[in-house]
């Protein structure tokens, strides 16, 4: 039975360049995918909520919250390039293997703890409304891309967008980024796209203290 039914899906390797083993450090004496978890189970809005891990202790800590581990990620989608794309489709695939077919899908990133249940109902909820393929989240950028310059040879500095050179940043066009709060798609769609962003998709605004990402120690330790 697909007809309504949601995999909230939570990508966690235990490996990371930048922060190592961030998914599991503790912010506020919980592990950082415990806030995700607890989000997405009191949203009632998931029917199944699946980890995706390599990673054995990240896998252990996930079930005592409440996630499900079917099954562990291969190691190959645990190392560059792979991406939450090829991680999202190698899930789909392995349920649906099992008899488990799904509608929608919801992605929902650990390094986001500032993210609650209201947020992810609120995001469903227009998901559904308004008839949409994808939504993601998105926030404004904290700086203008329109200033933004290349650095070349002899330090020579060239603007990507000379036509905003020398004017005020308070008249440039409102620009805005994708974040990692949360991704909707439709299941079948996306595994026919293979891409979060294909055909018509919706973006909805977070502030951007509440989309915060740890993904760096110092913003990790000002906030333990």
């Amino acid at each position: 039975m697909t007809q309504g039914r949601v995999l909230g899906l939570i990508p966690a390797k235990g490996g990371s360049t930048r922060l190592p083993r961030k998914n599991i450090l503790s912010l506020g004496g919980r592990p950082l995918i415990a806030w995700t978890v607890e989000a997405a189970r009191e949203s009632g809005v998931i029917d199944r909520l699946i980890v995706s891990t390599e990673d054995h202790e990240v896998a252990d800590i996930a079930s005592s919250l409440g996630a499900e581990i079917p099954f562990m990620r291969p190691p190959e989608l645990a190392r560059d390039p792979a991406g939450v794309v090829d991680v999202a489709l190698h899930v789909l695939d392995e349920l649906e293997r099992s008899g488990d077919r799904f509608e929608s899908l919801i992605i929902l990133m650990p390094t986001c703890p500032f993210r609650n249940a209201d947020d992810i109902r609120a995001a469903y909820a227009s998901f559904r409304e308004n008839h949409w393929s994808f939504l993601m989240s998105v926030s404004r950028f904290g700086h203008t891309p329109f200033a933004a310059m290349g650095l070349g040879e002899n330090d020579k500095l060239t603007p990507y967008f000379p036509n905003h050179t020398g004017k005020n940043p308070r008249n440039f066009p409102q620009r805005i980024g994708r974040t990692a709060r949360f991704r909707f798609s439709m299941s079948k769609l996306f595994k026919e796209k293979k891409r979060i962003l294909a055909n018509r998709f919706l973006g909805m605004k977070c502030r951007l203290s509440d989309q915060l990402i740890l993904i760096a120690r110092k913003i990790f330790d000002s906030l333990k």
